[in-house]
Protein backbone atom coordinates (compact mmCIF):
# COMPACT_ATOMS: atom_id res chain seq x y z
CA UNK A 1 0.00 0.00 0.00
CA UNK A 2 2.89 2.06 0.82
CA UNK A 3 4.10 1.84 -2.69
CA UNK A 4 1.13 2.89 -4.26
CA UNK A 5 0.82 6.42 -2.71
CA UNK A 6 4.51 7.00 -3.38
CA UNK A 7 3.75 6.45 -7.17
CA UNK A 8 0.59 8.46 -6.83
CA UNK A 9 2.57 11.44 -4.69
CA UNK A 10 5.00 11.42 -7.57
CA UNK A 11 2.68 11.05 -10.42
CA UNK A 12 1.04 14.25 -8.86
CA UNK A 13 3.95 16.29 -8.77
CA UNK A 14 5.87 15.15 -11.92
CA UNK A 15 2.08 15.54 -13.51
CA UNK A 16 1.66 19.09 -12.12
CA UNK A 17 5.12 20.50 -13.34
CA UNK A 18 4.63 19.09 -16.76
CA UNK A 19 1.48 21.06 -16.88
CA UNK A 20 3.20 24.24 -15.61
CA UNK A 21 6.38 23.77 -17.67
CA UNK A 22 4.43 22.66 -20.96
CA UNK A 23 1.37 24.85 -21.22
CA UNK A 24 -0.67 24.23 -24.47
CA UNK A 25 -4.10 24.85 -26.46
CA UNK A 26 -6.03 21.73 -24.15
CA UNK A 27 -7.86 22.34 -21.02
CA UNK A 28 -6.80 19.58 -19.36
CA UNK A 29 -7.58 19.77 -15.98
CA UNK A 30 -8.35 17.99 -12.90
CA UNK A 31 -6.28 16.56 -10.13
CA UNK A 32 -6.71 12.58 -11.31
CA UNK A 33 -5.51 13.56 -15.18
CA UNK A 34 -2.95 15.22 -13.26
CA UNK A 35 -1.92 12.07 -11.60
CA UNK A 36 -2.44 9.94 -14.50
CA UNK A 37 -0.13 12.43 -16.68
CA UNK A 38 2.54 11.35 -14.16
CA UNK A 39 2.24 7.99 -13.45
CA UNK A 40 2.05 7.62 -17.60
CA UNK A 41 5.46 9.79 -17.67
CA UNK A 42 7.15 7.31 -15.32
CA UNK A 43 5.67 4.34 -16.95
CA UNK A 44 7.10 6.14 -19.90
CA UNK A 45 10.48 6.69 -18.83
CA UNK A 46 11.20 3.27 -17.16
CA UNK A 47 10.14 1.75 -20.75
CA UNK A 48 12.73 3.73 -23.03
CA UNK A 49 15.50 3.87 -19.88
CA UNK A 50 15.22 -0.43 -20.24
CA UNK A 51 15.45 0.35 -23.85
CA UNK A 52 18.39 2.00 -23.71
CA UNK A 53 20.69 0.42 -21.23
CA UNK A 54 19.84 3.22 -18.46
CA UNK A 55 17.84 1.31 -15.99
CA UNK A 56 18.71 -2.51 -14.75
CA UNK A 57 15.65 -4.73 -14.67
CA UNK A 58 13.14 -4.42 -11.85
CA UNK A 59 14.16 -0.92 -11.50
CA UNK A 60 12.29 1.89 -12.54
CA UNK A 61 12.80 5.81 -13.19
CA UNK A 62 12.47 8.49 -10.41
CA UNK A 63 10.87 12.00 -9.92
CA UNK A 64 13.04 13.66 -12.64
CA UNK A 65 12.39 10.32 -15.23
CA UNK A 66 8.93 10.65 -14.50
CA UNK A 67 8.82 14.32 -14.63
CA UNK A 68 10.36 14.15 -18.06
CA UNK A 69 8.47 11.51 -19.55
CA UNK A 70 5.29 13.42 -18.66
CA UNK A 71 6.49 16.49 -20.30
CA UNK A 72 6.93 14.72 -23.67
CA UNK A 73 3.40 12.80 -22.85
CA UNK A 74 1.94 16.63 -22.78
CA UNK A 75 3.73 17.97 -25.74
CA UNK A 76 2.82 15.06 -27.87
CA UNK A 77 -0.75 15.20 -26.90
CA UNK A 78 -0.94 19.44 -27.41
CA UNK A 79 0.77 18.62 -30.56
CA UNK A 80 -2.03 16.38 -31.80
CA UNK A 81 -4.42 18.87 -30.90
CA UNK A 82 -3.20 21.55 -32.46
CA UNK A 83 -3.15 19.28 -35.34
CA UNK A 84 -6.84 18.72 -35.26
CA UNK A 85 -5.75 14.53 -35.10
CA UNK A 86 -7.30 14.97 -31.60
CA UNK A 87 -10.35 17.13 -30.36
CA UNK A 88 -10.17 19.04 -27.28
CA UNK A 89 -12.84 18.31 -25.06
CA UNK A 90 -11.89 21.30 -22.43
CA UNK A 91 -11.94 18.05 -20.05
Amino acid sequence: MGVLIWVLIIGCVAGTIARLLVPGPNKLKGFVLTIALGVAGAFLATEFGHAIGLYRPGQSAGFLGASVGALIILFIWNRLVVADVIPDHGL
